[in-house]
């Protein structure tokens, strides 16, 4: 599960050519392989939390240099690039928080999941827009209504790209766990 969830979010965030025919390159899905990688490593998140926030950044450097661009005087690495470590432990925290509070009543489970997703996405956004806004020297002159259409403007965006790739993994979690009971010998339960 690990190589998946990082490979979703450096291929992504690559944003490279496509090969999918003509849709263009795929949304970038760090905050869902964020919010996902929670709820599946969430008992390695000591380790995996720290890898998947090396990946990003790694990307992120191969694409600002690949453009011939210093990464450290890019504008999105301003002093505000450091906040992604918590507004994407936003993000983790909600997958993991699904995971420990998840039942087998199913209505409760994506009640809680659209609650966390909403609320992890509503804090990464805070704190990574928030900080881009008012530490950044890309906006001259901030100001707290300047500040708030930025950030309704993108939040939407965002939390819509976060919850497509959040609920294909859902489709996909609930098929494979399908795929699993089917496979299991009629009258043996699962130890």
């Amino acid at each position: 599960m690990l190589m998946l969830v990082a490979a979703l979010l450096v291929l992504t965030r690559l944003h490279l050519p496509t090969t999918f025919g003509h849709i263009g390159p795929l949304p970038d899905a760090s905050w869902a392989a964020f919010f996902i990688g929670g709820y599946y490593l969430r008992t390695w998140s000591r380790w995996a939390f720290p890898l998947f926030m090396a990946a990003a950044v790694a990307v992120d450097y191969i694409v600002i240099s690949g453009q011939g661009i210093n990464f450290w005087t890019h504008y999105c690495v301003s002093p505000a690039y450091w906040f992604l470590v918590p507004a994407y432990g936003a993000m983790w925290a909600g997958g993991a928080l699904l995971r420990r509070y998840q039942t087998a009543n199913h209505g409760r489970t994506l009640a809680l999941l659209v609650g966390t997703l909403l609320a992890s996405v509503t804090v990464c956004h805070l704190v990574s827009q928030g900080s881009f806004y008012w530490l950044s020297p890309v906006v001259s002159e901030p100001t707290v209504a300047g500040w708030w259409k930025n950030f309704s403007d993108w939040y939407l965006p965002y939390l819509r790209v976060a919850a497509i790739y959040v609920g294909l993994a859902v489709i996909v979690h609930v098929l494979a766990g399908q795929v699993v009971r089917l496979a299991r010998p009629h009258g043996r339960a699962a130890g």
